[in-house]
């Protein structure tokens, strides 16, 4: 990750990650991080990696290493949970409903977004995969 903020193109977008080519957890991706546009940020996926690798461990270890890296891009652009409107959860398996939400709760108890939560199988060997979109009135 590059320590010099993205400028705005000249729609007034900006995209997180895509000069550096590397995702919070270290993978190579060929999309942006999060693309910020009128206040709204919209984080790609994430998954449970750290240094291009996936980390060893059940749901709730997972769990954890996926939303540190979400709320690491929150932070990159200046949003932090408060400012999640919604969620998107991937789990592998759906009996690691109950585990995933003790976690979830964790970082989001105080300001819930809205969410969805959806059994699918992973491209990766994650058991995990985190998304959202935050919102900041502009100038805030």
């Amino acid at each position: 990750m590059s320590n010099t903020p993205p400028k705005p193109d000249a729609n007034g977008i900006i995209r997180y990650g895509v000069s550096g080519g590397t995702g919070q957890g270290g993978q190579n991706m060929p999309f942006a991080r999060a693309v910020q546009a009128d206040g709204w940020l919209y984080v790609s996926g994430q998954v449970p990696m750290e240094n291009g690798e996936v980390v060893e461990g059940g749901v709730v270890t997972q769990s954890h290493v996926a939303i540190r890296n979400l709320l690491a891009i929150l932070q990159e652009a200046g949003y932090g949970p408060e400012n999640v409107i919604r969620c998107g959860v991937w789990l592998d398996d759906p009996r690691d409903f109950a585990a995933f939400n003790k976690v979830f709760r964790e970082y989001f108890g105080d300001h819930p977004p809205a969410r969805a939560c959806v059994e699918s199988r992973l491209v990766i060997d994650a058991k995990v995969e985190v998304e959202c979109v935050a919102y900041k009135k502009p100038g805030a």
